[in-house]
């Protein structure tokens, strides 16, 4: 068993698919709208067969993200090396992404760090 794909919505669908492209190296199908229902996606690929759905409906209310509630709270990718997640953290950092923690050693032996990416969604960059 695995996992398939993990989906995403969020408020700009352009915006979510090129940042996982120029960040993390995504590629994107040719995306996917039903204009019955207003509803659009895009399947998005990474090298390790890992694939993220991202979607979107316009009328969909943006609800604030915080650690006070249950759910998923990142989504996590292995760039293989300290000096990349360090080069990548700091890119994102100059890029005008916020960095919550890291680039660290977590307690559990994680070298990681965590940014607050797609609309308020965090990102954590490890090895």
């Amino acid at each position: 068993m695995k996992i398939e794909h993990i989906a995403l919505y969020v408020k700009n669908l352009e915006d979510t698919k090129n940042f996982f492209m120029k960040y993390l190296g995504a590629k994107s199908n040719d995306g996917y709208y039903n204009p019955r229902t207003n509803f659009r996606s895009y399947f998005l690929s990474f090298d390790d067969g890992a694939r993220l759905e991202i979607m979107n409906r316009p009328e969909m209310p943006d609800l604030p993200k915080d650690s006070a509630r249950t759910g998923y709270a990142h989504i996590a990718f292995s760039v293989c090396s300290k000096e990349k997640v360090d080069a990548l953290t700091e890119k994102l950092k100059m890029d005008g992404y916020e960095v919550i923690s890291g680039p660290r050693t977590t307690g559990d032996g994680y070298y990681e760090s965590c940014i607050i990416a797609i609309e308020g969604n965090l990102i954590e960059i490890t090895i």
